[in-house]
């Protein structure tokens, strides 16, 4: 019996033992990777250097692309490389690395989500203090506060699901995710662990009533501008925010709320991939799309 002093590496999730079908997997894995990667800088890239898009409300997008980036970087590369060398090996340190960083994004990802939907309630129900209260030190002391606010979820995470005990090194999944590794403990229930769980449920539940709460004022303050121009222009700045808070809602949920399988899955693989990989690929392509400031820059940087 190995464990977490002992245990050098780990495992993941080995597809299939046919070569050709392992290639297929990489193939499917580098286009994804390669179109997020596209999409997200083209977002970075727009705002970082048209002077039109230096608000606040581009600013956070911004860095929602670069958290997109991260997450995406932090597990697809070494899946990867272990198709195209024909391996499963993940070692103990990668691992806590995975874990660490995937999850510091993810929770950083939510919180510049929260600070966004605040932002739009800021800019149309109370628009003639906007740029007093969304001045610029303000949004970079919010957005200090949010990577700091991932990074000390992801750590306390990753210490809590590394301070057990491993009975095995294998990994049902393509990289390595929380829910499988706890299987894997040999002392059963983590109480810490849970405690964070738990502590994270409460503060997400938080987060997404603030959301609503907000959007539920934003709607109703919609509704009664008077010109049909003003109204799409409110709405056309909230939909997207408010289709990517739903589908990272939604994908996350189902991944973590089905039930648990001691047997890898394609259904597995497939929900896996839906909440880790699709939203930092859309996310950026749904705010293209309702944005016409976005799009109208992208369209001059597409013709240089």
């Amino acid at each position: 019996m190995e464990n977490q002093t002992t245990m050098s590496y780990f495992l993941l999730l080995e597809f299939s033992k046919n070569r050709h079908l392992q290639l297929l997997h990489f193939f499917f894995f580098f286009v994804l990777y390669l179109a997020t990667i596209t999409t997200n800088f083209l977002i970075i890239s727009a705002v970082a250097f048209d002077h039109r898009l230096h608000s606040p409300m581009y600013f956070f997008l911004m860095n929602l692309a670069l958290q997109d980036l991260g997450s995406v970087s932090v597990i697809v590369p070494k899946s990867m490389i272990n198709y195209i060398m024909d391996t499963r090996h993940i070692s103990y340190f990668g691992c806590v690395a995975q874990i660490f960083f995937f999850l510091s994004f993810g929770a950083s990802d939510f919180s510049l989500l929260t600070v966004m939907a605040y932002d739009r309630y800021v800019a149309i129900c109370h628009s003639l203090h906007y740029e007093m209260v969304m001045n610029w030190k303000y949004c970079i002391e919010i957005i200090i506060l949010v990577w700091v606010t991932g990074l000390l979820y992801g750590m306390l995470h990753t210490i809590s699901t590394f301070s057990v005990l491993f009975c095995s090194n294998v990994v049902n999944q393509f990289f390595c995710e929380i829910p499988q590794l706890l299987k894997l403990s040999c002392s059963g229930l983590n109480l810490l662990e849970v405690g964070i769980v738990v502590s994270s449920i409460i503060v997400g539940v938080g987060c997404f009533i603030f959301i609503v709460v907000s959007y539920a004022v934003i709607f109703m303050a919609v509704l009664r501008i008077p010109s049909e121009q003003g109204r799409q222009k409110a709405l056309s700045t909230c939909i997207p925010h408010l289709t990517v808070v739903s589908m990272f809602l939604l994908t996350g949920s189902f991944a973590y709320l089905k039930p648990s399988s001691n047997t890898p899955s394609y259904i597995d693989l497939g929900l896996t991939i839906l909440y880790a990989l699709l939203p930092p690929l859309f996310n950026p392509i749904i705010y293209s799309m309702r944005n016409k400031n976005i799009k109208c820059v992208l369209s001059q940087l597409w013709r240089l």
